[in-house]
């Protein structure tokens, strides 16, 4: 387990690595000058140069990357061109938003993930009318969810609010940033509560689609279990089919819906920056695109490298859970 560890964390950094590169070099062939975004269209020639150099644009482009990945190592992902600030402070405000809807709408997959399959496996009353409903929201995109749940939990039920985190400012800052964790860790829950109440709306429309594709790999892999001679014969010691399943069935079938829960992360990633703009979400989505308009590099940058860092460790740990499920899996 300690080698499967040690090289999946090496192949993690060196991913890293090679998306920092590619961010880098995209940074440098694209034609929009930062600079000219940075002070405008009216500077002068002089002023830009000047600019260039306190930058350190004008350096060789080998030096530029050296000094970008040893700035990355230290946490450093350069300064914002349109806020002015530490990239780094301006995600630490940034990321707590995303980071709380992100958990909570990969939370929500695998709770209807496992919903479905079961119920399909255990042949529930009403289990069809859980896989059409599920199914139908798996074939509209997060977006159209999104604003379809708003007209209809906001708009016409009244339900669910339809944008920001809270109602109110929080009471209390919390330890984490994250509103419904911190509202009952501070002794606040009716602040957990709103909070909670605002993270539905957004969290089910980036969690149903990668729910359905991980309750079908889980399903198809729970029926082939369930035929297997060593459930046949715990069926045949008298054990009921929900102990045969809880018991026996579950560990070895849940490996592939692992493998597709890793795939399913960068679309739910990519969702989060989409349904952010949609319900008003203070997240890295607004920050994003607050920045692309105006050429704000190193803050598309240290979003892009951020994103895909967190995919590739949510993958890294997806590896790992499979082996502690097959310790066959030693590579």
């Amino acid at each position: 387990m300690a080698q499967l560890i040690g090289k999946r964390v090496a192949a993690m950094v060196v991913i890293v690595l090679v998306l920092a590169a590619v961010v880098f070099t995209l940074q440098k062939v694209s034609p929009l000058d930062p600079v000219h975004a940075m002070l405008g269209p009216g500077a002068s020639a002089s002023a830009v140069a000047q600019q260039r150099h306190a930058l350190g644009l004008d350096e060789p482009f080998t030096t530029q990357f050296l000094h970008y990945v040893a700035g990355l190592a230290h946490g450093d992902l350069g300064t914002s061109y349109r806020t002015r600030r530490p990239v780094s402070e301006d995600l630490f405000t940034f990321v707590p938003a995303t980071a709380e809807l992100a958990l909570t709408a990969i939370l929500l997959a695998l709770l209807l993930a496992v919903v479905l399959a079961v119920s399909s496996s255990l042949r529930w009353p009403g289990a069809w009318l859980i896989r059409f409903v599920l199914m139908a929201g798996a074939s509209a995109p997060a977006f159209l969810l999104g604003i379809g749940s708003i007209l209809i939990f906001y708009q016409q039920l009244g339900w669910l609010p339809a944008s920001g985190r809270l109602d109110t400012q929080p009471v209390t800052d919390g330890p984490t940033g994250l509103f419904v964790l911190d509202g009952l860790l501070t002794g606040h829950p009716g602040e957990a509560s709103d909070a909670l109440a605002h993270l539905l709306l957004p969290a089910l429309a980036i969690a149903i689609g990668p729910a359905v594709s991980i309750g079908r790999v889980l399903r198809s892999s729970l029926l082939g279990e369930e035929a297997s001679d060593y459930a046949r014969t715990a069926r045949a010691k008298g054990l009921t089919e929900p102990a045969v399943l809880t018991r026996h069935v579950l560990r070895n079938a849940v490996g592939p819906a692992l493998s597709m829960t890793g795939l399913q992360l960068g679309l739910m990633f990519s969702g989060v920056l989409v349904v952010e703009q949609i319900f008003g979400w203070p997240g890295v989505g607004q920050y994003t695109a607050q920045s692309i308009p105006v050429a704000d590099f190193p803050a598309i940058a240290g979003v892009t490298l951020l994103l895909g860092a967190g995919y590739v460790a949510l993958n890294t740990v997806v590896d790992i859970l499979q082996a502690v499920a097959d310790p066959r899996i030693t590579v």
